[in-house]
């Protein structure tokens, strides 16, 4: 698939996810096989006001190329000066966020608010292709509810208008993540539009990845199925290559890529708040072993990186003993 000056073969891409594809957890899921990248969404407001967590958010850096810059917001004026800002952090090209189904960003006419008003839709689109020279990419999804699924209509639109490729997360907004993702859409897509058709929602497993490419769709986006499992990106492509399963992560690389996360986040924002703010990320990768809990529990009372470190190399050492024994 084609984006601008990127030629991808069937990528496996990071979605972006608020609160979690920060530069770190990309950089982990990038060096764990991931074809292409996206940053958090970001407010066009925010960008535009100079806020500076907002630019924090679209900064990239070399190593995670191919990555987007996810862009939010519901004002026309906005999103095309948004646009030009997110621009100048260089990365790829940028992504616009039609698709987050939350209150506060559906309700103000954003997100997936703008399936509501195709009309709007357009509107926001060509100002932020007004607002850059870079490709634009859109994140959507379905429709607002089940009697108002319009995307073939939305697609039609958007390659008209010069999109470079469209992700459909194939649920609709009244769903959130309740339900099941209906994949059958991306087929149907296929056959209205030329540009590259990603495909989103329920993909947790490389089974998963090798039904979503059976219907056609060009890329293959995963979520949340990341968060629990960042080694899905290298599963897949084996399993896809291969049609056999890689053995699981063992304990010793598993700790050591928690390690190497860590680390990556106490660079980012310094070891206190490093610490605090990574707590979330040790379910993942610490799901299915022994005593797991017990060790999160302990974990979330440290606020520097040595005892973490030292506590989670003993919890591999006594797991790769139990093994052994």
């Amino acid at each position: 698939m084609q984006i601008g000056h990127l030629t991808l073969d069937k990528p496996l891409a990071l979605a972006p996810m608020e609160d979690v594809t920060d530069i770190p957890f990309r950089l982990i899921c990038k060096r764990l096989g991931a074809d292409l990248l996206y940053t958090e969404f970001t407010s066009s407001e925010a960008l535009i006001r100079d806020a500076r967590k907002a630019l924090a958010k679209i900064r990239v850096v070399e190593e995670e190329r191919p990555v987007a810059v996810q862009i939010f917001g519901g004002v026309e004026t906005s999103m095309e000066g948004a646009a030009a800002i997110a621009e100048r952090a260089n990365p790829d090209f940028i992504d616009i966020n039609c698709g987050c189904w939350v209150k506060k960003v559906a309700l103000r006419e954003a997100g997936a608010g703008l399936l509501r008003d195709p009309k709007k839709f357009e509107a926001i689109v060509r100002s932020v292709i007004a607002g850059t020279k870079l490709p634009v990419t859109v994140k959507t999804r379905l429709g607002w509810n089940d009697k108002s699924i319009i995307i073939l209509e939305i697609a039609r639109m958007l390659e008209q208008i010069g999109v470079s490729a469209l992700a459909v997360h194939c649920r609709t907004r009244d769903q959130g993540h309740r339900g099941f993702a209906d994949w059958s859409w991306l087929e149907k897509l296929k056959g209205v539009v030329s540009i590259p058709i990603i495909g989103n929602g329920d993909v947790h497993t490389p089974e998963d990845v090798k039904r979503m490419f059976e219907t056609g769709c060009d890329g293959v986006m995963i979520g949340r199925g990341a968060i629990q499992n960042p080694w899905i990106f290298q599963q897949a492509k084996h399993f896809l290559r291969t049609g056999e399963h890689m053995a699981e992560p063992s304990v010793g690389e598993r700790i050591e890529t928690c390690l190497t996360h860590l680390r990556l986040v106490v660079e980012e924002r310094g070891e206190q708040r490093g610490v605090l703010e990574f707590r979330k990320h040790y379910a993942g990768y610490l799901r299915g072993l022994h005593s797991a809990a017990k060790v999160r529990g302990e974990l979330m009372h440290f606020n520097e990186y040595a005892p973490v470190e030292r506590r989670l190399l003993e919890f591999a050492d006594l797991c790769m003993g139990e093994a052994v024994a």
